[in-house]
C-alpha cells in the first residue's frame, strides 16, 4: 500500500459515516460511480506470501481479480482488534466496497457483526465463525470441512511412522483447530489404534519461534510425524525437515520446504466459496449467510503425494478420500471418547461432516497427548 493510500485509510478511519465521505468529497477525493465496476475487500491477519493460512485466501482472491467485472481492495497484517474494523470501514467508505471478505476468526465478533448493523447495504463474508439467524443478515460465514484432508493425512502419517507419535503444534484451541486434530488423529488410528498425536498450543497465530521450538520439542520426545494447525506452517516445515522427521501440510502446498520428507497436505480451494459469494452479491441474490463444503464440493483438496509416501498408504488413503467425495463417509461416530475417558459420542449416534454440532467442538478424543 503506498503512503498516500495509507494516509487516506487513516484519515478515514479518524471519521465516520457520513461526516467521513463529506471530508473526502472536500479533499478531492473522488467517490466511486455506479458506471465503476463491482468492488470487493479483503482482510488479511498477515502477510499474503506466508505459505499458509493467508496466502490461502491471496491465492483465491488472485482467482477472483480475473473476473472481468470485478475490483479488489487488499489489506494484510490487520490485527483482530479495532484495527481491522477501521479497515473494512474505509474501504466500504472510501472504496465503495459492497463485500468485503473478513478472513481471520477473531474479526467476526464483534468486528464484523458491528459493521453489518452499521451497513445494513453492504456484504460481510467471514471465514470460519458461526453465523446464527440472530445475526445481521448482510453478515455470513462459510468454511471448508478440512478435517476430511487432516483425516487422510493422518492415514497416510500412519503409514511411515515408526514410533507411532505424531506431533502437532497448534495455534489456539477453538472448534476447528480440534476438529483437525481430533480428524488427524482418528486417520491415524484408523490404521492402528495404538497411535497417539503429541499436541503444544502456541497461543496464538502466528509465533514463528515459538512454532520452531515446539516442533523440536515434539521430534525430542520421539514424534516422527509432525503436523499443524497455525496460519503459517513454513518455519514448522522446515525444522521438521531439517531434523529429519516426516510432516504433512496445513492451508497450501509446502512440498517445496521439504522434498525428502513432506508426505501430504490438506490445503483450501477458498476460490470456490469466494466466487460462490462474489456471484452472489454482483447478481443481487440473497446473502449466503452459511456456506460450507468438503472435498465433495471443492473447498478442500489434498497436496499430491511426498516420495516418501508407499504405495499402500497411497492405496488405503484414495479408497477413504473416494468416499468422502460422495459425501458418506462419517468421522466423527459413536462410541467416542475424549482423552479424559468421557464418552462425547454415544454409540449408535453419528455426526456427518455437515453436523452443525461439530462446530462447537470442545473436546480432544482418547489417543492426543494434551489439554485444553
Amino acid at each position: 500500500m503506498s503512503t498516500i493510500d495509507k494516509s487516506r485509510r487513516k484519515a478515514l478511519a479518524q471519521l465516520g459515516g457520513s461526516a467521513a465521505a463529506l471530508t473526502l468529497i472536500s479533499l478531492g477525493i473522488r467517490t466511486a460511480s455506479a458506471s465503476e465496476k463491482f468492488t470487493i475487500g479483503a482482510v488479511y491477519v498477515g502477510s499474503r506470501d506466508d505459505y499458509g493460512y493467508n496466502q490461502s485466501h491471496a491465492e483465491a482472491v488472485a482467482e477472483i481479480k480475473k473476473l472481468p467485472y470485478i475490483k479488489v481492495v487488499e489489506e494484510e497484517r490487520v490485527p483482530e482488534t479495532i484495527a481491522v474494523q477501521k479497515s473494512m470501514q474505509a474501504m466500504i467508505e472510501q472504496d465503495n466496497a459492497k463485500l468485503v471478505f473478513a478472513t481471520s476468526f477473531g474479526y467476526f465478533d464483534p468486528y464484523v457483526l458491528k459493521l453489518g448493523a452499521q451497513y445494513p447495504k453492504i456484504r460481510f463474508a467471514h471465514c470460519g465463525g458461526l453465523w446464527t439467524p440472530k445475526d445481521p443478515k448482510n453478515t455470513g460465514s462459510f468454511f471448508g470441512y478440512i478435517d476430511e484432508c487432516e483425516y487422510l493425512s493422518g492415514v497416510v502419517a500412519a503409514h511411515v511412522s515408526k514410533s507411532k507419535k505424531l506431533g502437532f503444534i497448534a495455534a489456539k484451541p477453538i472448534p476447528q483447530v480440534l476438529r483437525n486434530i481430533n480428524s488427524f488423529t482418528m486417520g491415524a488410528q484408523s490404521v492402528d489404534p495404538s497411535f497417539t498425536t503429541h499436541v503444544i498450543f502456541t497461543g496464538d497465530w502466528s509465533m514463528p519461534v515459538k512454532e520452531a521450538e515446539s516442533a523440536n520439542s515434539l521430534i525430542d520426545q520421539g514424534c516422527d510425524v509432525v503436523t499443524c494447525h497455525v496460519d503459517s506452517p513454513k518455519v514448522i516445515i522446515e525444522t521438521a525437515e531439517k531434523r529429519g522427521v516426516y510432516c504433512t501440510g496445513y492451508h497450501v502446498d509446502q512440498s517445496s520446504l521439504a522434498p525428502n520428507g513432506y508426505l501430504t497436505g490438506a490445503e483450501w480451494v477458498w476460490a470456490t466459496p469466494y466466487k460462490m459469494l462474489v456471484d452472489a452479491a454482483h447478481e443481487g441474490k440473497p446473502m449466503l449467510n452459511f456456506l460450507r463444503g468438503g472435498l465433495k464440493e471443492g473447498f478442500v483438496k489434498m497436496s499430491p503425494y511426498g516420495k516418501a509416501v508407499p504405495e499402500k498408504a497411497k492405496t488405503t488413503a484414495d479408497a477413504i478420500k473416494a468416499e468422502m467425495l460422495t459425501g458418506d463417509y462419517v468421522i466423527f461416530k459413536g462410541p467416542l471418547k475424549d482423552n479424559n475417558g468421557k464418552t462425547v459420542i454415544p454409540e449408535g449416534v453419528s455426526q456427518g461432516q455437515r453436523d452443525v454440532a461439530l462446530e462447537g467442538m470442545n473436546y480432544l478424543v482418547a489417543g492426543v497427548v494434551g489439554q485444553i
